[in-house]
């Protein structure tokens, strides 16, 4: 069975080194110690997020402080493609199970979109909390998972700024997919690029609209489907981004 993974400090991930003693401490040292009760001998990987991680054991455990020595280390470089979920805001939760699934799928970014047929709308302070619980959601994903990188969560964008953020990823070498159903063009059939980052869009309960997705390919996207049936907001993202990983060799 794989170890627990936390997630530590970065500064002291990155100082660690083979026989050290690194500190968990904080919510992931009360999460360690006192919610799970890890003791002293049990197995523990922790990362820093950002592709370090430490194979260690329990030393020493002092309620919301543990320790951990350090057995190996080992550092997973960065994947040559960037697979980037772009998420429409939906309701009934269905986007935070979209982005939970990625996570643990080996999406390497999360970028919230508010599409113009989203019923949920991110303004001012709803926005920061709403960008801290995927953030939060992404964590939590990434440890289940057991992963060294934890994606990050880009702040919201609405179709405007993502047309630019698509003809910026396009320009500099990268490719951009907008699912939809009406595509003749399988997404097994794209190509895909060696470099850079591949956004994957994915529109809200109520479709993209057709002006939207006008907006979105002369920015310079491509228009995939995924097979013959149609999936929901929360699981459109996930299965395509399985599919995109394969062929980009990441589960060979």
């Amino acid at each position: 069975m794989s170890a627990p993974v936390f997630l530590g400090d970065p500064a002291r991930v990155g100082a660690a080194t083979v026989g050290a003693t690194v500190l968990l401490d904080g919510a992931e040292g009360r999460h360690a110690g006192v919610v799970q009760r890890k003791a002293i001998g049990e197995r523990v990987d922790v990362v820093d997020g950002a592709g370090t991680r430490l194979v260690g054991r329990i030393v020493a455990v002092a309620g919301a402080e543990v320790h951990v020595e350090v057995d190996e280390r080992v550092v997973e470089p960065a994947p040559d493609v960037t697979l980037v979920l772009v998420q429409a805001l939906a309701k009934g939760d269905r986007d935070e199970h979209a982005i939970e699934a990625a996570t643990e799928v080996g999406v390497d970014r999360v970028l919230p979109w508010q599409a113009e047929r989203s019923v949920v709308v991110w303004r001012g302070e709803r926005a920061a909390k709403s960008r801290a619980k995927w953030q939060a959601t992404v964590l939590a994903a990434a440890k289940q998972s057991r992963r060294a990188w934890v994606p990050e969560v880009d702040v919201a964008l609405d179709t405007k700024a993502l047309a630019a953020r698509v003809a910026a990823t396009v320009d500099a070498g990268g490719a951009v997919l907008v699912l939809h159903e009406e595509s003749s063009r399988p997404i097994a059939e794209v190509a895909l690029p060696t470099s850079g980052e591949l956004l994957v869009v994915v529109g809200p309960e109520g479709g993209i609209g057709e002006a939207e997705l006008a907006r979105l390919t002369d920015a310079g996207a491509l228009v995939a489907r995924l097979g013959p049936h149609v999936l929901r907001t929360s699981t459109a993202g996930p299965v395509a981004l399985a599919l995109l990983a394969q062929r980009l060799g990441r589960w060979g």
